[in-house]
């Protein structure tokens, strides 16, 4: 039987999108197993910075539909995965193939190396999409090959390399990305727009960001908090884009104690950032095409509202859709 590498990357990377925005300051990382047959054991991302790496816990999944051993599920830290696996695992995953959207680390850090959990495993061919470029992390392919593994680089580079795109930008500087809700008819106004379930999304993405974007005017007109309370995380730094500098301060967002709010009518406060989340609409779209990298809309299959984007000259390549509960949520890139 073909083995269609491709295939199996694409789904590693389709998985990973679903935690882009999540990670930070790790990358969005995605990870399928396949067995001896070809048959897909387990896929599985990284989720959020300090959990297991992608690797990890598709190595969990595979391990559990392999052996029945359901006491695998309950362990949750990746240190007592991998002790768990390595222990446990009577070389089950001889046969198997790894494919990941990202070089397998070699470093110990919060997690152990996930490099090394798959040499001592036995798992003898992986099947990379970008390679690390991260110096506190990389070289793990080099461990890999010494243990006998087949290493395979570049499967779907350019759609790793994309998906990896705002781990890179963290390294080097920062990620800007624009946040939008929309109705069918392409309104963004009058109350709530998206579902609760892409509402949480957000909030989790508020959650991992360290500084978020906002007009003055809608802070005026919405009065709203801007914290992660949906998945109980914290506020980040608000920086309101204003050129008139006077707010009532009894708006909710000015009452959080734990975070700075900045009132300014220009982007420099960005540069003390590394993941930057503006939140918006057409104005803000256009005031920030010069800062922002990727575009994320969550698209409801609803009417209403009267007023939205202006523009109609831009044009994007979608980077990855899915639908989530009843909403379609797209990230982009400007072409």
């Amino acid at each position: 039987m073909v083995i269609d590498k491709n295939f199996y990357m694409s789904l590693a990377i389709k998985e990973a999108w679903k935690y882009q925005g999540l990670t930070y300051p790790n990358p969005a990382v995605g990870c399928c197993i396949v067995g001896s047959n070809n048959e897909l054991l387990s896929l599985n991302a990284h989720q959020k910075a300090g959990e297991p790496h992608a690797e990890v816990l598709a190595l969990k999944d595979a391990y559990f539909k392999l052996s029945n051993d359901s006491k695998i599920l309950t362990i949750k830290s990746s240190h007592e995965i991998h002790a768990y696996l390595l222990e446990n695992h009577n070389n089950l995953f001889v046969h198997s193939t790894v494919y990941t959207t990202l070089e397998p680390c070699s470093h110990i850090g919060k997690t152990p190396s996930c490099a090394s959990l798959l040499s001592m495993l036995g798992i003898k061919k992986v099947f990379v999409g970008s390679n690390d470029f991260n110096k506190d992390a990389a070289n793990g392919n080099k461990i890999l090959e010494k243990s006998s593994c087949v290493v395979r680089n570049e499967i779907l580079k350019e759609d790793c390399d994309l998906l990896l795109f705002p781990f890179k930008k963290f390294l080097d500087g920062k990620f800007v990305f624009f946040k939008w809700a929309q109705r069918l008819n392409a309104t963004t106004d009058d109350g709530i727009i998206s579902s609760l379930e892409s509402r949480k999304n957000v909030h989790a993405m508020r959650d991992a960001c360290d500084l978020l974007v906002i007009g003055g005017n809608t802070v005026r007109i919405d009065r709203p908090t801007l914290d992660a309370r949906l998945v109980n995380g914290k506020a980040p730094d608000v920086l309101i884009l204003s050129r008139d500098k006077e707010f009532d301060r009894t708006i909710p967002l000015f009452t959080l104690k734990e975070r700075k709010v900045y009132i300014e009518d220009n982007f420099s406060k960005l540069e003390n950032y590394k993941n930057v989340m503006i939140e918006g609409s057409s104005k803000m779209f256009e005031l920030t095409l010069d800062v922002v990298d990727y575009y994320l809309c969550y698209l409801a299959p609803t009417f209403g509202g009267k007023s939205g984007f202006e523009n109609t000259h831009d044009k994007f390549k979608i980077l990855d859709i899915r639908k989530e509960n009843q909403d379609i949520i797209m990230w982009m890139k400007r072409i």
